[in-house]
Parts: C-alpha cells; sequence; structure tokens
C-alpha cells in the first residue's frame, strides 16, 4: 500500500514534468522560427552600427529601398537649412550640399571635396563668416570651401567627438558645438580652441538612465572592449538562429549526420552558458524604445565607474547647439538636459527657467530672429520663444503643448530663410511644397548605416504598425524565446 502511495505522486509529478517541457518545447521552436529572420537582421544591422566609421564609404541606392524611402518634396532630412553665398543660395541636409538661387529655378551639385560616402556627406549646418568664408559641419568633419579644390578638410581636432552645430559669433568669431565640447576660433580660423564648459547650477553629478542604457545597449559604455563584447553576443545570436533553424529543417538526419549533431549540441550549449548575456542586449534593446523609453527618457542615475560616462566633463555627450544672443547679451546653449544661459564661454551655465520643448531626438532648428525671439524646431514640433518677454508659442496652435512622446505631428528637421517669398518650415515627414524638388534627387543613396539603423528600429518593414511597437511586440517575443529555450533545456 505504502509503494503504491508513492507511485502516484512520482507518476503525477513525472506528467506534469513532462507536460511543462513539451510547452517550453513548442513556444520555443515556434517563436525561434517566426523571429529567425527577425534576429538575423537585428544582429547584422547592429554590427554595422556599432562600427560606422568600417561602413562610412558605403552607399545603398534608395531604388533598391521600399518607395517611401525614396525622397519626395524636400523630406526625410534632405534639405536641412540654407545659406546666402555669392550670390547663390546654398542648401544642405542628408545628402550634402546643392547650390539654387533665391527663386529655386533649379539645382547643380556642391559637394566637390566631401567624402563620397553619403555617411561623410551629412551636414549639420553652414554658415558665411564676415569676410565671406564659407564653412560646412558635417557630423563627422569641418569643412572651408576654396573655390579651385573645392571643400577642405580644415582640420579641427574633435578626434571621434561627432559635431552638431556651427555658428558665427561677432565679426571674427566661429563656434563649432560638439556633443561634448564646444571649439573656438577666430579669423583666419586656422586654430581652433578646445572649451570644456563648467558644469550647470543644477548639476547634480548624474548622469542620463537613457543614455546609459544605449551606449550600455551597444557597448560603447566600456569603449572598444565592451563594442566588442557586444560584437560577440550578436554573433552568438546569429550562431544560435543558424543552428536552430539547421535543427528543425533537417530532423530526419538529426541523428545520423555528424554536422547536424554537433550543431545541436553547439546550440544547447551555446543557448544555456550565455542566456544572461543574450537576455541583457534583448531587454536593453526593448527599453530604448516606447513604451519602455517614456519611462526612462528623464531618469538620472551615478555614473557606472570606469565607463564612458563617468567622464571629467561635465557635458559629456550632452551638447546639442550653442547660439549667442545679442539682445540679451549670452550665450543659449541646448543640450539633452535643456536650454541654459551662460554670459561667456568660460562662465557657469544656468538652466532656462522658462523654454520651449525639444524633443529627446535633438534639437533641428535654433534661428534667430533677432530682438530676443527665437524659433525652435524639432521632431516635437516648431516654437517661437521669446526670450525678452517670456513668451513661448507653438507655432502651428499658438499654444505650448509638452508630450514624453518624441515625434510630434510636426516632426521639424529644417527651416530656410534665404528664399524669396519668405521662411520654408521642412517637416520630416511631408517636407515642403514651396519649390519643387528634383526629380533626381527622388533616388539619391543612403549610407549603409542608415539602412542598418532603419532594419534595427523596424522601420524597414511594411508592417500595419509602427516602429515603436513593433520594438515593443518583437522584443518581448525574443525574450521570450530565449528564456523558453533555456527553460526546456535546462529541464
Amino acid at each position: 500500500m505504502s509503494i503504491t502511495q508513492k507511485a502516484v505522486p512520482l507518476s503525477a509529478s513525472t506528467t506534469t514534468y513532462t507536460m511543462k517541457k513539451s510547452t517550453w518545447k513548442a513556444q520555443h521552436k515556434w517563436l525561434g522560427l517566426i523571429l529567425s529572420f527577425f534576429l538575423l537582421m537585428f544582429c547584422l544591422s547592429g554590427l554595422v552600427l556599432n562600427h560606422p566609421s568600417l561602413f562610412a564609404g558605403i552607399n545603398v541606392s534608395r531604388s533598391l529601398l521600399p518607395p517611401r524611402y525614396h525622397y519626395k518634396n524636400w523630406d526625410s532630412g534632405l534639405l536641412r537649412g540654407s545659406v546666402s553665398w555669392n550670390g547663390k543660395v546654398l542648401i544642405y541636409g542628408n545628402n550634402g550640399i546643392w547650390a539654387t538661387d533665391s527663386m529655386a529655378c533649379s539645382f547643380t551639385d556642391f559637394n566637390r571635396g566631401l567624402p563620397t560616402g553619403v555617411d561623410g556627406q551629412l551636414i549639420r549646418g553652414m554658415v558665411v563668416t564676415a569676410d565671406g568664408k564659407l564653412f560646412a559641419a558635417s557630423q563627422y568633419k569641418l569643412y572651408c570651401y576654396d573655390s579651385k579644390k573645392g571643400w577642405i578638410d580644415t582640420g579641427l581636432d574633435n578626434g571621434d567627438e561627432r559635431l552638431n552645430d556651427i555658428a558665427t559669433q561677432g565679426k571674427d568669431s566661429l563656434i563649432i558645438t560638439g556633443r561634448s565640447h564646444i571649439f573656438v576660433a577666430r579669423a583666419p580660423y586656422r586654430h581652433f580652441e578646445t572649451i570644456t564648459l563648467q558644469k550647470g547650477t543644477d548639476d547634480d553629478g548624474r548622469v542620463s538612465l537613457f543614455s546609459t542604457l544605449w551606449q550600455l545597449h551597444s557597448g560603447a559604455l566600456f569603449g572598444l572592449v565592451g563594442k566588442l563584447i557586444v560584437d560577440a553576443i550578436a554573433i552568438i545570436l546569429i550562431i544560435l538562429v543558424v543552428t536552430g533553424l539547421l535543427f528543425w529543417f533537417l530532423p530526419k538526419v538529426h541523428y545520423h549526420g555528424p554536422a547536424i549533431s554537433k550543431s545541436f549540441k553547439l546550440h544547447n550549449k551555446l543557448g544555456r552558458t550565455t542566456i544572461v548575456l543574450t537576455l541583457f542586449i534583448a531587454i536593453s534593446g526593448w527599453m530604448l524604445r516606447p513604451p519602455g523609453l517614456i519611462a526612462i527618457a528623464s531618469g538620472r542615475i551615478p555614473a557606472i565607474p570606469f565607463s564612458s560616462m563617468a567622464s571629467k566633463n561635465p557635458w559629456n555627450d550632452q551638447l546639442r547647439a550653442l547660439r549667442y544672443d545679442s539682445t540679451c547679451n549670452d550665450y543659449i546653449l541646448s543640450t539633452s538636459k535643456g536650454f541654459y544661459s551662460l554670459p561667456s564661454l568660460h562662465d557657469q551655465p544656468v538652466p532656462v527657467a522658462d523654454q520651449p520643448p525639444v524633443s529627446v531626438m535633438g534639437i533641428n532648428v535654433l534661428h534667430d530672429r533677432g530682438n530676443g525671439r527665437w524659433t525652435v524646431g524639432s521632431f516635437s514640433g516648431l516654437y517661437l520663444w521669446d526670450r525678452k518677454d517670456n513668451y513661448i508659442a507653438d507655432v502651428f496652435t499658438d499654444d505650448q503643448e509638452e508630450t514624453m512622446i518624441p515625434v510630434s505631428a510636426h516632426a521639424i528637421t529644417g527651416l530656410c530663410t534665404d528664399f524669396k517669398g519668405g521662411e520654408v518650415v521642412v517637416d520630416y515627414n511631408s517636407g515642403t511644397t514651396r519649390f519643387p524638388m528634383p526629380t533626381f534627387m527622388e533616388t539619391l543613396p543612403m549610407s549603409l548605416r542608415l539602412v542598418a539603423l532603419e532594419i534595427h528600429t523596424g522601420r524597414i518593414y511594411p508592417f500595419g504598425f509602427s516602429g515603436m511597437l513593433y520594438i515593443f511586440l518583437v522584443g518581448i517575443a525574443i525574450v521570450w524565446c530565449l528564456w523558453s529555450g533555456y527553460k526546456r533545456r535546462k529541464g
């Protein structure tokens, strides 16, 4: 009797265990099959994004991409701004610089001397100095135009630091805003002073949670070593996908084919031993898009010791734009934490009490209208900011509506003030219809890095839901696929 009593719970326990194991197996199998393509795309595009300099010279024709990636009406960052120079109007944006006139009658290429790779032609801003010199700041280098040689690298010593903005101040000062430093030169603009700004009066010694997680996901938080570790995780995931597909699509030779048998064992062992790392990559990436992004966008944490965030520079990777306001006699500093004011570049920045909303994706327009009035544009919209009378208004609605969503109904990417007929506001999605875009620009090339970014965020796929929802759904599914595989083999 006692033996029978003991045998019953043992049998029930075994049945329960078998059912659980079969459930994990089914979930892992079907999720793995469905997600394999997307996981491969995440890994391959992530490798490109992690090493942009290696792929900077590779372009992809937009004719090979879905039609929504063809330029239309100057959208998608093709037109960011303009300057008047020597009787011409020069426009700039994601595909370099083009020359036209104030009526926008025709457009000619003005990129001679710039890199052939589109990634090196992404122009952040252009200025003309008081003595007539023409400068252009790409995201990587600063160029000066020579009538004989075209664009010439000025030799600005910005290292790996990306450039965000360019402006002039007074009669002879040229100011370049990098992600972490300010670079200032005076005529004849041959030598630049690198300025590390003082910490703001509101500095709490903490750093952005979003930036920390962003760099943690790519590995950049710990420099090249960190990036290589993340690269290794991507390669592990690729191996898991390939070996998993071999197992499911070639089941009949599983026990008879040595290569398949070895790949099956590799899949199991690699999956079990790297589960923490693969889950980390999946979860950290999931948090970088809404709704996870909303939860961490404004968070601040102590810098992780020995990481890139633990910098002595209080503005490390936080600067976005810098302009001088001659009416208020101060500099306006746009940062990832908001706007600051400082009388000189060696004074302590003070946060501005009332300021217009700017998307976490960064500021795209900061235009001086004179008399203390500015136009501020980003993916959060377009605002008129009167600093003198302390007034802020949405240009489209005449209201100020702040939102945590990084993209509003008016995702502003550019503003041109050099054409007849008034200002030209450029929207990322709809562009502008103020003047026609030449047909040949529709399929201008796209950098491999930007293509990889579209793949990584899911925007390239023709789904019936947004890229934000794609990351949310696919991210959860990948985490569950990894975990179900671990639970199946652990059992």
